[in-house]
């Protein structure tokens, strides 16, 4: 049984140092492979376009019925959500929707708009249009893209031509992918225990990337408050309304009753005082309905302001300093980390090397 066992590890052992005089035999190919590999690497990095980012940090105010029930506060503080089943909250758009609210083409589209200018330049235009063409491409996208665009043009119909006005429930094929590009860029995340909403940014140009991050936080903001004072702000255009009526009901019957009792001050007759008695009634029951109508517009405004939430910015938009990415270095090790191990299994791949490796001799 010994010799067996020598025999079978004579055939099962490595022989490193043939393995090691086998690679070196292949030196001068690794020096052409790596000097290849790393100018393919540094053409590569070079070309691809700087990129920052920039994020925001905000917590909303939450609904007092809900801030006031102190077992759903503690409940939120280990993950658990106890407000729905409290249903004594009307609210609909919690914090964790905002995600799918940001990912959502309504909210894309109203960022079109935003006037935007690169950092160290003059020029101001659209959000839209700086995506549209002023972002910066690799050489071989570029390529790739004007030989598309000529084999369309020689096979393909005429072009439409691009419409100015958005609607969001019919994008055109340009606008729906720079929306859809607006999901790379802009992120947002709810932590579900502390409510903290953080949105990150990422763009080609630092001024650009804060003003956007800045733009989208006051968007949110705007969508969040105009949501949640929205019943406050229909009631309170009910009481205007109301009030202004009841003004004018009330102007009126002043007017009617002052000219009355001018034009009959020395004027006894039974007739004429129960007309008046009548005009003075009238004057104080719409006198009465002003009172109450003001008091409902004053009551209204008040609902509106308690309505709307308060956010506390934790983290403003700051232009950043530094870029985010590419990390040139690292892809290059990995370029030539790669070309390494390729080169390393060819090799051994053809002195019968990988065989013994791989326990297949």
């Amino acid at each position: 049984m010994t010799e067996e066992q020598n025999i079978i590890e004579e055939e099962s052992s490595i022989d490193f140092k043939k393995i090691f005089q086998d690679l070196l035999k292949y030196k001068k190919l690794y020096y052409k492979v790596l000097g290849v590999a790393a100018v393919l690497a540094v053409v590569y990095t070079l070309s691809l376009p700087n990129y920052y980012k920039v994020t925001v940090k905000l917590s909303p105010e939450l609904n007092s019925r809900r801030s006031s029930n102190s077992l759903s506060s503690m409940a939120s503080m280990f993950g658990v959500n106890l407000t729905g089943a409290a249903g004594n909250s009307t609210e609909a758009l919690f914090p964790t929707l905002y995600p799918d609210l940001m990912n959502s083409v309504t909210f894309h589209t109203t960022l079109f708009d935003i006037p935007v200018h690169r950092d160290k330049e003059d020029s101001v235009m659209t959000y839209y249009d700086y995506l549209a063409k002023g972002q910066k491409s690799p050489w071989w996208s570029k390529a790739i893209g004007a030989t598309t665009k000529a084999v369309f043009s020689l096979f393909g119909s005429e072009k439409k031509k691009e419409k100015k006005s958005v609607d969001p429930f019919r994008l055109t094929n340009k606008q729906a992918a720079i929306a859809k590009s607006m999901e790379r860029r802009i992120v947002c995340d709810v932590d579900k225990k502390t409510m903290v909403i953080t949105i990150d940014v990422t763009d080609q140009d630092p001024l650009i990337c804060a003003t956007m991050a800045d733009s989208v936080q006051q968007r949110l903001q705007d969508f969040i408050t105009d949501y949640r004072t929205k019943k406050a702000r229909n009631d309170l255009e009910f009481s205007k309304k109301a009030f202004k009526e009841a003004k004018e009901r009330y102007e009126v019957a002043r007017r009617k009753y002052a000219n009355f009792s001018d034009a009959n001050q020395r004027v006894f007759l039974e007739t004429v005082r129960s007309e008046q008695n009548k005009l003075n009634q009238e004057l104080m029951i719409q006198q009465q309905v002003y009172t109450q109508a003001s008091a409902q517009l004053q009551q209204a405004e008040l609902d509106v302001q308690k309505e709307t939430p308060a956010f506390m910015v934790l983290e403003p938009a700051t232009v950043p300093v530094r870029k985010a990415g590419p990390a040139r270095a690292k892809m290059c090790i990995i370029f030539l980390f790669l070309a390494f191990l390729g080169t390393t299994g060819y090799v051994l791949y053809k002195e019968d090397d990988l065989k013994q490796l791989l326990g297949m001799a």
